[in-house]
């Protein structure tokens, strides 16, 4: 009889952790547009002393919203023109860099760029940099505010998505600038999960960003 029980504790036991593990989050899995692009061309390096990524943050009170802006630096990033004509590129971004600029008190700034920084948020100590990678180009519509359609691969945390941007891409002698049209993406959808109290307010779940790109032609 107490070999009945125990056997059934058992069951009962793997029963739970069955419905407990089910009602989990599902891990955060990559997903990845097929690179279209090619390297034909002339290659130009991205200018990281004036070339950037600003961000805005939003969190919602019962009272109003409030938002964190500021900017991330390059840390390295090739481009391909190729007939007077973006072909390709992939841009790599140090989150190291990455930093506030609404907060004016500076202990104040570096707390919240410290928790940004944290295994909470894109835990950089673990995951230093984010990139991105053109999978296609495409001219935008006639009409539109941008001239270009950039589809491509963006990974955060060792999670890759695929994510498109209007942009504006300008081919000068010797230089080349981008500048996307400011975009929400989803921070979940790269495992970024953090949230405060909710009596505390709402962190919400789209993070705005923009990229501003320099670069010159490799000689």
């Amino acid at each position: 009889m107490k070999k009945n029980l125990f056997f059934g504790g058992l069951a009962m036991l793997a029963i739970s952790l069955t419905v407990i593990s089910c009602g989990k989050d599902k891990p955060v899995t990559s997903e990845s547009n097929e690179v279209l692009t090619t390297k034909n061309g002339q290659v130009y390096v991205v200018d990281t002393m004036n070339s950037k990524i600003e961000w805005k943050g939003f969190k919602v009170f019962k009272t109003d919203n409030t938002s964190h802006i500021g900017s991330i630096k390059f840390e390295s990033g090739e481009v391909t023109i190729n007939e007077k004509k973006l072909e390709s590129g992939k841009f790599v971004v140090a989150l190291s860099t990455l930093a506030n600029s609404d907060i004016k008190d500076s202990e104040d700034a570096a707390k919240l760029d410290g928790h940004l920084k944290s295994a909470d948020f894109f835990d950089v100590e673990k995951f230093p940099t984010a990139s991105y990678e053109i999978t296609k180009v495409t001219e935008a519509p006639a009409g539109s505010d941008y001239n270009t359609i950039l589809d491509g691969n963006l990974t955060i945390k060792g999670i890759t998505k695929p994510v498109s941007f209007n942009a504006n891409v300008k081919i000068g002698e010797g230089e080349l600038q981008i500048a996307t049209e400011p975009k929400d993406i989803s921070r979940e959808e790269f495992g970024i999960k953090f949230q405060i109290p909710a009596a505390n307010g709402l962190i919400k779940d789209e993070i705005n960003i923009q990229m501003l790109m320099k670069a010159i032609e490799k000689k």
